[in-house]
């Protein structure tokens, strides 16, 4: 029985004890980083042997392919793509143009990923951009505009959408604000909430149709002052599933960083009591990854509904896309000369 969790891997390839792991505990998906991929056929080997591994043939393999920072499959394999706030830069210069190139981008991402079976994008990233945004996030955002956020972000999930690829809009409610690294310390944020409804939470409830989504492991003060949002019940229930009105599958962003505490059962579980539908560990250290299996659920009931329907929600990529002349469009109009 699948269980409600993703998984991370050590390496190229699964290893003997990996795939014991992943067949009898049964991740609900798979997210690759940089040191997972060497080659596309090597890519292609290795999701291939994670579905053979859990019997499911449309079970999800996730990746960061924002572009900028955030790319894990790089040149020479695959083409350097621009980070997010590139797009809002165009934007506010000539809309359209940041609007097709958005677009346009996340287009070729997701044909890069249908290639070598990835099936999931975790993009766009929906935080909005402030003067203090620390720089984990910085470019990744798109604008300081909510408005254009939302535009920008929209233009990627169609894009994606249309490559046959899944996107996941992130961080859920709201990253923006924050002055530390979650992957390093746990950020506080203290605005009141109507200045998070007037800006921050603004995108997300724009685009609250998209069917899988990435909390954010930050404590906002004003809506519960002692728990980050991944684990936080009033967070998730009352202000991403109420106020935001995201009826989506929504995942935990992962779990391995440092702005969590406790052993790797109890973030995990404090997950899941929060209202996470998916626990997302992403390390591939095989200790941690017994411990967040062991306690988290098997995927059922609402969970299991939202799941499902974020992965009935892929369809095949549109027929007619020649990616060739969809670079050389894409250069032109944004004048990008990443290799």
């Amino acid at each position: 029985m699948t269980r409600a969790f993703v998984s991370g891997c050590a390496g190229p390839e699964l290893t003997e004890a990996e795939i014991v792991f992943f067949s009898r505990s049964d991740p609900w998906g798979l997210i690759l980083f940089a040191r997972n991929i060497v080659s596309p056929d090597q890519v292609r080997a290795l999701t291939a042997s994670f579905r053979e591994a859990v019997g499911r043939a449309d079970a999800p393999v996730l990746i960061d392919q924002e572009g900028g920072r955030v790319q894990r499959m790089k040149p020479p394999h695959w083409p350097k793509y621009p980070a997010p706030g590139f797009y809002g830069d165009l934007f506010n210069e000539q809309p359209e143009t940041g609007l097709k190139s958005a677009w346009l981008g996340a287009r070729l991402i997701a044909a890069d990923l249908h290639d070598v079976g990835i099936t999931v994008a975790c993009l766009p990233c929906l935080d909005t951009r402030f003067p203090e945004t620390v720089d984990a996030i910085g470019d990744r955002a798109f604008s300081a505009e909510p408005e254009t956020v939302a535009l920008l972000g929209q233009a990627m999930v169609d894009g994606a959408c249309a490559g046959g690829i899944l996107p996941v809009i992130k961080h859920i409610p709201g990253h923006g604000r924050a002055r530390v690294d979650s992957h390093l310390e746990l950020p506080r944020v203290e605005a009141d909430k109507s200045s998070l409804e007037s800006v921050d939470f603004r995108p997300f409830k724009a685009l609250s149709g998209v069917p899988l989504g990435m909390t954010a492991h930050i404590v906002y003060a004003d809506v519960d002052d002692e728990r980050p949002g991944t684990q936080s019940s009033r967070v998730i229930q009352e202000v991403i599933r109420r106020d935001i009105g995201f009826d989506g599958c929504l995942m935990s962003d992962d779990i391995s960083m440092n702005a969590l505490g406790g052993s790797y059962a109890d973030r995990a579980q404090r997950a899941i009591d929060a209202g996470c539908d998916i626990v997302l560990h992403c390390n591939g250290d095989m200790e941690e990854m017994r411990a967040v299996a062991a306690a988290v659920p098997e995927l059922a009931g609402r969970a299991k509904q939202r799941c499902d329907a974020a992965l009935d929600s892929i369809k095949p990529p549109a027929t007619g896309f020649d990616r060739d002349a969809a670079w050389e469009e894409f250069r032109s109009i944004t004048g990008w000369q990443g290799v």
